[in-house]
């Protein structure tokens, strides 16, 4: 199974957040690669961040990292 280039940047945005301090966030600045600051709106469109340009995790944004850091954990 491949996964798409596009989920790929969605995961690897995700995975910068800091799922132990809910008060840090991530702000994906205008000159970043247009790769990034499209997946940043697209997290911001499934409801996993709080801004188009990154921000905060919601809640679902949050469990979706729990569970993206337990991925990693067991095949990292």
């Amino acid at each position: 199974m491949t996964l798409p280039a596009d989920l790929v940047h969605e995961l690897s945005l995700l995975a910068q957040y800091d799922v132990s301090d809910s008060q840090t966030g991530l702000k994906v600045h205008h000159d970043a690669a247009p790769e990034t600051i499209a997946a940043a709106q697209r997290l911001f469109d499934k409801g996993l961040v709080s801004q188009h340009d990154g921000g905060y995790l919601t809640k679902l944004g949050h469990e979706a990292a729990e569970h993206l850091q337990l991925v990693r954990r067991i095949v990292g």
